[in-house]
């Protein structure tokens, strides 16, 4: 079996995946939305704190299935540095005490293969990866062969919901309040530009509706239940337009034969109707993460580490180190 671990932003979770049926042993993941929600966003060093409280509890619980492991997982980039830390340093020291090997995973390739989570993977594959930290769309031929193709100048998809709930004080996460909001809204009510819609270029930027929404909410202010209904409605509309406009094109050019949506703001219904509408206009096949899955989790990573274990990509616990962001795969 293989244990591994995710710390990279506010989830503390830990996974036990079996080597050869693929089956998940056991996972655990411990979420922090109710002590950064005060704050309207992660507060960085509050995480790192909250997973140094959340990871032993969790690996107490894994301590039957400690004879059984052939190696230890663990995200190393991207992500926030005081996070990541924190599930390295468990890692290493599971590593050196079991005498097993150590594997380091890519947080995003996490995201890729949430969609093959007991199951075989299926590549290539173009993915739309949508989160808190990333939007992109990436060509995954192989577990070591992805090439972004697109990506956002600015600010992702994820943060956009995050950062409008916050200006309508409605707390955090974003993207499962606003989408409440949405369904009791009109989305027509309120006219919201879409980024980059002449544009040739296949790419995202989410500043400039961030700022248009903050307009809008000084414009109607007194805000009552109402406008935020509609206002939530006109923004996740114009928000998942964008995306849509660019994947269009995309598609336009040659569309894929598979076609998968991951990554924590994947769980959107408003625009997953949509991508399975695309796919189904160019016979596209459509793959989605199960819903408990969309979010950071160590069952994720444990699959990618499963690839990599065959592979034998180990890394040594004195060359492992954290990346807060990669401009590669």
């Amino acid at each position: 079996m293989i244990l591994s671990i995710e710390s990279s932003c506010d989830d503390s979770s830990i996974a036990i995946t079996d080597i050869k049926s693929k089956k998940l042993i056991y996972h655990k993941k411990i979420s922090q939305e109710l002590e950064h929600s005060v704050y309207g966003g992660v507060v960085p060093e509050l995480a790192a704190r909250l997973h140094v409280e959340a990871l032993p509890k969790i690996l107490e619980e894994c301590k039957e299935y400690f004879k059984d492991l052939k190696a230890i997982a663990v995200t190393n980039a991207p992500g926030l540095s005081v996070t990541l830390m924190e599930g390295v340093i468990m890692a290493k020291a599971l590593s050196l005490s079991l005498n097993i090997p150590l594997i380091a995973v890519n947080h995003l390739k996490g995201h890729i293969y949430s969609l093959f989570i007991e199951k075989e993977s299926i590549l290539p594959s173009t993915i739309l990866l949508v989160s808190g930290g990333h939007t992109q769309i990436i060509e995954a031929s192989s577990l070591n062969e992805m090439k972004i193709v697109a990506s956002t100048i600015d600010d992702s998809f994820g943060e956009s919901f995050d950062k409008v709930a916050k200006m309508l004080k409605l707390g955090y996460p974003g993207g499962p309040v606003i989408q409440e909001y949405a369904l009791k809204g009109d989305e027509n009510k309120y006219e919201l530009p879409i980024p980059l819609r002449q544009s040739p270029k296949i790419e995202f930027s989410y500043s400039g509706l961030k700022n248009a929404v903050r307009l809008l909410i000084e414009k109607c202010e007194p805000i009552d239940e109402e406008k935020i209904a509609d206002i939530a409605a006109c923004f996740q509309k114009a928000a998942v337009t964008h995306i849509m406009q660019k994947t269009k094109k995309l598609f336009k050019i040659k569309a894929p034969e598979n076609f998968a949506i991951v990554g924590g703001a994947s769980a959107n219904i408003y625009l997953r109707t949509q991508i399975e509408e695309l796919c189904q206009k160019y016979n596209t096949n459509l793959y989605l993460s199960e819903l408990k899955y969309c979010s950071d989790n160590a069952a994720m990573i444990g699959r990618v580490a499963l690839e990599q274990y065959q592979i034998q990509e180990f890394i040594s616990y004195e060359d492992i180190d954290i990346q807060s962001r990669l401009k590669v795969m």
